[in-house]
């Protein structure tokens, strides 16, 4: 009985003597109520009712959801909701001191951290137009991680990543906006009809203009072809008619007939294809010498003119 007695206490004793943590976890052990040391996952030996595992503090991730609202510089409420992921630094013994003695409690350290959050976001906002908002979630983040990274490595902490999940306006400005978009499609679409409009006038433009050219570059050459073929004509009756003078000659007539013959075709000729318009022309014969000398004091004209301008000619 003697010897069951210590044994008893023995283990007693050394029931209190070992403390497991569990994995992810720190503990923190006090004597008398002050710091001592820290503890690792796993099974730890302690001086029993001397040491005491005050609390035990997660290293794992861990997440907030956040709801809050900041005003614009325009005026207009924003509300936020937000997921916060957070985790301590790291699990060095400074580090969990400061986890485990900066707040009175993991509440109070929540509602700091949360705060600080609101309130660097609603000073990010505060400085844009409600416009400028939904395209700037990650210019948020960046400005709460930048302000907060210092102050939370001091509380042991850091801010590993804020999701901006929603972000939503008060119904009129929902409707302000909305007509705003509607504006904005209307004005744009406006000018891009405007601007095909102006594209297909021009191109008509152009096409007449092209078409215009086309006609007039068919008209030239139309009449440059009808002029070669006159000149053709002309110089063709003009062999003509020497061959039949060369010929009346050779042969002892006159060559007035020529003129006669030519007088009366023409003649012929007006009859045949006036298609009902009104020429005068004196058909006698002194009608017809008249019209001869008149024909051949041009044409004498204008042998003398190009004799003139033969004549004229720079000498080299």
């Amino acid at each position: 009985m003697t010897y069951l007695i210590p044994l008893g206490i023995v283990v007693f004793i050394a029931f209190f003597a070992f403390a497991t943590v569990p994995q992810g976890t720190v503990g923190v052990v006090t004597v008398f109520g002050k710091y001592s040391r820290i503890m690792r996952p796993g099974l730890n030996f302690k001086l029993p009712f001397i040491e005491v595992v005050s609390t035990r503090i997660s290293v794992q991730n861990r997440a907030a959801e956040l709801q809050f609202q900041a005003v614009t510089v325009d005026q207009a409420n924003v509300h936020f909701t937000a997921m916060l992921l957070y985790a301590v630094v790291n699990q060095d013994e400074d580090t969990i001191k400061n986890v485990a003695y900066k707040f009175v409690n993991q509440q109070n350290f929540m509602q700091a951290l949360v705060r600080s959050v609101e309130g660097t976001v609603r000073a990010f906002v505060a400085t844009k137009k409600q416009s400028e908002v939904l395209l700037l979630r990650r210019e948020i983040v960046d400005s709460v991680k930048e302000h907060l990274d210092a102050t939370l490595e001091g509380w042991g902490y850091h801010l590993i990543d804020l999701q901006i999940n929603d972000i939503a306006f008060d119904e009129e400005v929902i409707r302000s906006m909305a007509k705003v978009v509607a504006s904005n499609n209307l004005r744009a679409a406006a000018e891009n009809e405007g601007q095909a409009l102006l594209i297909t006038k021009t191109k008509a433009a152009q096409a007449e203009g092209n078409a215009i050219l086309i006609s007039a570059q068919a008209e030239k050459d139309a009449a440059q072809l009808r002029g070669q073929g006159v000149a053709l004509f002309r110089e063709e009756v003009a062999k003509g008619m020497s061959r039949a003078a060369k010929m009346m000659t050779d042969e002892n007539l006159d060559a007035s007939l020529i003129l006669f013959s030519m007088w009366t075709e023409a003649v012929k000729n007006f009859a045949e294809h006036g298609k009902g318009n009104v020429i005068f022309l004196d058909g006698s014969t002194e009608g017809m010498e008249k019209t001869m000398k008149q024909m051949m004091a041009i044409g004498q004209m204008d042998l003398a003119d190009l004799g003139n301008k033969m004549s004229a000619k720079p000498k080299v």
